[in-house]
């Protein structure tokens, strides 16, 4: 971008050892002895530009106090932030260095080129962090199938798109399923400490499947907690609110070496919690006096009475939400070539498991895939090989989905083809909740630049199938 005439330079961290002195944020003065290095805040920054740009830049001069008492440049450091970073507290580079990891942050000494800088920096930007595509084959009739096990424990649900090549309206058996979801709840400045209680327990976590999520809460920034249907309770918790709480838990696997996030986990099942044992009197006074925890929540119960979940919080500002469903025709749609036996493609005959998964979810985007290699908006074109078909049904479904729901949707779509159809598969992507703590069974979850996590099944018209399981970088792999 910037000519090739420039030359290689590498990118020096700054060594952990480094301190800068402190000196007031957004002036170019500080207190400081000769010698010492004394950032200057970014002039024209706005927290608008952190929150609405995906990736910023953003450079602090560096001033060395001489003995004279004068000031002279001595090099410039230079900070990637992503979306929901904020500007990390000048001018310490300690304290910078516990907002942004230590490999986004690069000093420059004086009198290095400008263009270098930037060069460097956009090589930077453009490695991509790691992701993981877990994809797997086999037939819904095997003994040892795992499509239960992969919908079952992906717990927190926000979206299910389903895709029908060849399919005008929904076949009538698949409407009625998805009409018929029920709905979820949500319930305002609820009190973590209720799930603890003996009467929630005793009419929900040992009568069926109860789900919690907290609501509008931010995975990397906020305190979060979720019950999941095993009946662990999970709090995702910054440092000062976990040492307030005063409950055991253990570092995040993903807030580096100076733990400034904890997780803690408790089981609303341990006989331990009963009513007049100790450890449910810590617990509860803990979650009651010492640091009360209150919460939005998503609720949601698989469970004999639906009823139940209105009855019991009925002291709490309580809404019942219907599930928001969208269901469109797709017309001259280029469709991969996809056979069951080749998870991996063929050249020239068919389309690997990979590829299938990425068009689906441009598909499901509504992104457009007939593009030309000359476009200066996008390029991505449908894989090759493919066949246009006269129309296919897309329909989405956005809400709180639990995994019942979904096997009930996977299992119309297995029933789809008891009759012959112009098709040999269907598709259905299930997108989890970006600020989740968790993804699969009790993987911690977490954020950092997407916060993806989602699976899809290609089924197929002789009972095989295709699931495709994908994670950000702040998550271990899919099972």
């Amino acid at each position: 971008m910037f000519g090739a005439a420039l030359p290689e330079r590498s990118v020096v961290p700054i060594p952990s050892s480094c301190a800068l002195s402190d000196g007031p944020q957004g002036t170019g003065s500080a207190t400081t002895t000769p010698g010492e290095l004394t950032p200057v805040s970014p002039s024209g920054l706005t927290s608008s530009d952190i929150t609405e740009n995906p990736v910023h830049v953003v450079s602090f001069p560096l001033k060395r106090k001489m003995e004279e008492g004068s000031t002279v440049d001595a090099g410039t450091i230079v900070v990637e932030l992503h979306s929901r970073e904020r500007v990390p507290p000048l001018p310490i580079i300690s304290g910078l260095c516990k907002s942004v990891p230590r490999e986004r942050i690069h000093i420059f000494p004086y009198n290095f080129p400008a263009a270098i800088c930037v060069e460097n920096m956009l090589r930077c930007l453009e490695s991509c962090p790691r992701h993981l595509l877990v994809c797997e084959k086999s037939n819904f009739k095997q003994e040892k199938s795992r499509h239960s096990a992969h919908v079952e424990t992906h717990y927190f649900n926000c979206l299910v798109s389903i895709l029908l090549p060849e399919c005008g309206p929904l076949p009538e058996k698949l409407k009625n399923t998805i009409e018929n979801l029920g709905k979820y709840y949500v319930v305002r400045n609820l009190s973590v400490h209720e799930f603890v209680t003996l009467e929630f327990r005793n009419a929900f976590i040992k009568k069926g499947s109860f789900y919690a999520l907290s609501y509008q809460t931010r995975i990397d920034q906020d305190n979060t907690a979720a019950v999941l249907p095993s009946g662990k309770l999970l709090l995702s918790l910054d440092k000062d609110t976990y040492e307030e709480l005063g409950l055991q838990g253990k570092p995040s696997l993903y807030s580096g070496k100076n733990a400034m996030r904890y997780t803690v986990t408790i089981d609303l099942t341990d006989e331990a919690l009963a009513a007049d044992g100790k450890k449910f009197q810590r617990v509860n006074w803990c979650l009651t006096q010492k640091k009360p925890l209150v919460f939005d929540f998503l609720l949601a119960w698989d469970g004999a009475e639906s009823s139940s979940v209105i009855s019991y919080f009925s002291n709490y500002k309580l809404k019942e939400c219907p599930f928001t469903i969208y269901s469109s025709i797709l017309r001259d749609l280029h469709c991969p070539v996809v056979k069951s036996g080749r998870l991996h493609g063929k050249a020239e005959e068919s389309c690997s498991s990979e590829r299938v998964f990425e068009w689906f979810g441009a598909v499901s985007n509504n992104i457009d895939c007939n593009n030309q290699p000359s476009s200066f908006i996008s390029t991505y074109c449908s894989p090759f090989p493919s066949t246009v078909v006269e129309q296919a049904n897309l329909c989405t479904i956005t809400g709180f989905i639990t995994p019942e729901k979904i096997q009930n949707l996977l299992q119309q779509l297995r029933e789809y083809f008891a009759e012959p159809k112009l098709t040999s598969w269907v598709s259905l992507m299930v997108h989890g909740f970006a600020d989740s703590p968790v993804s699969w069974g009790e993987n911690e979850h977490g954020f950092c630049r997407g916060g993806e996590n989602l699976y899809s099944f290609v089924v197929f018209n002789n009972e095989d199938y295709w699931v495709q399981m994908a994670v950000g970088t702040h998550d271990g792999c899919p099972p």
